[in-house]
């Protein structure tokens, strides 16, 4: 048996995470999950994190609950998982805190990866796969679905969210794989299983 990795999946609104991570999970076998809402107490974190009618929540407690969800996650559902010989494929991780409550939101960039460094310890993904889908399909994407808290928090917002997502792959480029999830369903799936085979043998 291979060693089991964690593979996670990040990008934009709309750019199609969710799909891909599943097909990727079925692919490899593999244990799909996500971030936030991975796990029972992950569900209850995350409906105040994407809960429209929370309109006051500070960004540095959104920030931490965001890296409670994820310590909970890591310890419930990731790490035993690869104990059992089991890859992991997630949707999100913790890059899309740096992203989101980082570049995002503003908050200092090392604070932030400060404290998911105490929440996360050494289980971070070996692979990221960035998802990058032009301006005008997220948009069409976003129109077809009632949006929550962060899908609303608007176009500079979500601009920075690209930009650190960009610059975290640029500045690892032997962790991150970048792809143009623009294309047919089928053809990203393509490209994302030769990716993976290319950089962990699977």
């Amino acid at each position: 048996m291979s060693t089991p990795v964690y593979i996670a999946f990040e990008g934009a609104e709309g750019c199609g995470k969710s799909t891909q991570a599943r097909r990727l999970a079925d692919a490899l076998g593999a244990v799909l999950t996500r971030e936030t809402g991975g796990t029972i107490i992950g569900q209850r974190l995350r409906a105040i994190l994407h809960d429209t009618a929370v309109t006051d929540l500070d960004d540095h407690a959104e920030t931490l609950i965001v890296a409670a969800d994820r310590a909970q996650h890591l310890a419930e559902v990731v790490r035993p998982a690869l104990a059992k010989g089991r890859h992991v494929v997630s949707d999100r991780s913790v890059y899309s805190t740096l992203a989101y409550q980082g570049y995002g939101r503003g908050l200092p960039v090392d604070d932030v990866r400060a404290i998911n460094e105490w929440a996360v310890g050494d289980t971070w993904p070996d692979l990221v796969v960035l998802l990058t889908v032009p301006d005008h399909v997220t948009a069409d994407r976003m129109r077809k679905r009632e949006l929550d808290r962060f899908e609303r928090a608007g176009d500079e917002f979500h601009g920075r969210v690209q930009s650190g997502f960009a610059e975290m792959a640029a500045a690892d480029p032997r962790r991150w794989v970048v792809v143009d999830a623009s294309g047919p369903v089928d053809e990203v799936s393509a490209t994302i299983r030769t990716a993976v085979r290319e950089r962990l043998g699977l």
